[in-house]
């Protein structure tokens, strides 16, 4: 059975405080703690992280174990085996994602989808108007323009915009229906 040093094993050697308790127990089983956990996690650093929180919980619980009876490196090997075990368990509760922060960004969102197909639906309504009506729907609804400002840029008079308006809408609203679009 492997056995740590006297200076480990008793507290009422040289060692006396609780910093020169932490600084032997460190010293004299990092390493073997390291190899050990070394095998059964992925990083060197998540193996540094399991081997400190043992040395941690080592040192906070150190006054309750009676160093005769127990092998203080048994002890810590218990110890880094609860808290791999701790790991494990957190580790399933926390899955690591399966997707790329940077492959997600480019995936279009749910409003990205629906605004391009609303874009193609509307499209495809437009292509059913007439030339003139399409231009009415363009400049009135598109680019934001009045209807003098639409009958000017088309070369038309404003009741002809207004006549053309209606058309185009009446017929849009009968290929949105058309298209399962409107009820």
């Amino acid at each position: 059975m492997l056995r740590a040093t006297p200076a480990c094993e008793t507290r009422t050697s040289s060692v006396t405080t609780d910093e020169q308790l932490m600084t032997a127990l460190y010293t004299e089983h990092h390493d073997v703690l390291l190899s050990f956990v070394r095998r059964y996690v992925r990083s060197p650093e998540q193996a540094e992280d399991v081997v400190q929180e043992t040395l941690l919980r080592a040192w906070r619980s150190i006054t309750k174990i009676e160093p005769r009876h127990v092998s203080i490196r048994s002890y810590l090997f218990t110890i880094a085996r609860n808290v791999l075990t701790d790991s494990w368990r957190a580790e399933q509760r926390r899955p690591e994602p399966l997707y790329d922060n940077e492959a997600l960004a480019a995936v279009p969102s749910a409003d990205d989808v629906e605004a391009a197909l609303q874009g193609h639906v509307i499209a495809t309504a437009l292509e059913r108007l007439s030339s003139e009506h399409r231009e009415v729907i363009q400049a009135l609804y598109f680019e934001g323009l009045t209807t003098a400002e639409s009958a000017s840029r088309l070369t038309i008079p404003e009741g002809t915009v207004k006549s053309r308006a209606y058309y185009a809408v009446r017929n849009l609203r009968a290929a949105f229906e058309e298209m399962g679009v409107l009820r």
